[in-house]
């Protein structure tokens, strides 16, 4: 008798717990399940990265933590979080530069390393540069920025300015709204 009871009981309750699942409950489901951002991670550590064109060793990178991002739309990217620092090379196989940050981001569909937070670079000249962003552009060969770009030169010259430009060794750059201290030697003719 209990159990009939109880089946009957179950029979009323039923419906009112299904009439509150609506259709548009499923529909707002769907809709969240699209927007969901699949990727896959893959996490490597204490990477050694080594950048090279014609068989010779134009750059060698360390990071502590790489991570290989591969988001649902297919656009990949790297990321070292705990950031990276490389040596530059040239052509005769020495170290003549170097860069360091806290953060870094390479996007390879586009070909560009995002360089964030503590980014210091010294030339081959001796140069340092330092900011909170350089954004590396491969195919075009430059290092680039809209931060605040500060230089000091092995002279002891200072300057900062915004819209920073340089080719891919530091030998020059450009950069706007800048100011400074330059020191210049005397009697030479301009």
């Amino acid at each position: 008798m209990k159990l009939k009871a109880f089946l009957y009981g179950l029979f009323l309750v039923l419906p009112f717990f299904l009439a509150s699942c609506g259709d548009d409950d499923l529909k707002k489901a769907d809709a969240v399940s699209i927007n969901k951002t699949i990727l896959s991670r893959d996490r490597t550590l204490g990477v050694d990265i080594i950048y090279s064109d014609s068989a010779r060793i134009k750059a060698k990178g360390v990071a502590p933590i790489l991570d290989k991002v591969t988001p649902a739309n297919g656009s990949t990217y790297q990321e070292m979080i705990k950031g990276v620092n490389i040596d530059f090379y040239n052509p005769n196989g020495t170290i003549d530069g170097n860069l360091v940050c806290d953060y870094a981001i390479r996007r390879d569909n586009e070909l560009k390393t995002e360089f964030r937070k503590n980014v210091v670079v010294k030339s081959s000249k001796g140069d340092t540069f330092s900011s909170q962003e350089l954004i590396w552009d491969e195919s075009k060969k430059i290092f680039y920025s809209n931060q605040r770009v500060y230089v000091k030169g092995i002279d002891g010259s200072v300057g900062e300015g915004i819209n920073f430009k340089a080719p891919q060794d530091f030998s020059t750059y450009e950069m706007d709204s800048g100011n400074g201290e330059l020191n210049m030697k005397e009697g030479v003719a301009p």
